[in-house]
C-alpha cells in the first residue's frame, strides 16, 4: 500500500512538472524530431512512454547516450504521455530543449 502511494506521488510529481514544460518551456514531440534534437546537442532530457517499441526505445537510450542526455522512461502508455503533455493524440516519446520554469531535469534525474 505504501509503495503504491509513493509511485502515485512521483507519477502525479512529473505531470505537474511535465505540464509546467509545455507552457512555460520548449519541447518536441515524437520519435523523428527526439532524435534530430539529440543529433543536433538541443535536447536537455528525454521521456519515453512504456509502450514504445524496443526497438526504437534502444534506439533513443543509445543516441542520448552519445549525447550524454537524460532520459526518464514514463510510468505509463502512450496515451497516458499525450494527456500530460495536454495533448489529445498519443506520444511515445518527447524530448525537452527548454524546460523553462520547471525543474524536471533536476528533480526526475535526482530520483532515478
Amino acid at each position: 500500500m505504501v509503495a503504491t502511494k509513493k509511485t502515485k506521488k512521483a507519477h502525479e510529481n512529473i505531470n505537474s512538472r511535465l505540464a509546467l514544460v509545455m507552457k512555460s518551456g520548449k519541447y518536441t514531440l515524437g520519435y523523428k524530431t527526439t532524435i534530430k534534437s539529440i543529433r543536433t546537442n538541443k535536447g536537455k532530457f528525454i521521456i519515453i512512454a512504456n509502450n514504445c517499441p524496443p526497438l526504437r526505445r534502444s534506439e533513443i537510450e543509445y543516441y542520448a547516450m552519445l549525447a550524454k542526455v537524460g532520459v526518464h522512461h514514463f510510468n505509463g502508455n502512450n496515451v497516458d504521455l499525450g494527456t500530460a503533455c495536454g495533448k489529445y493524440y498519443r506520444v511515445s516519446c518527447l524530448s525537452i530543449v527548454d524546460p523553462g520554469d520547471s525543474d524536471i531535469i533536476k528533480t526526475v534525474s535526482g530520483d532515478q
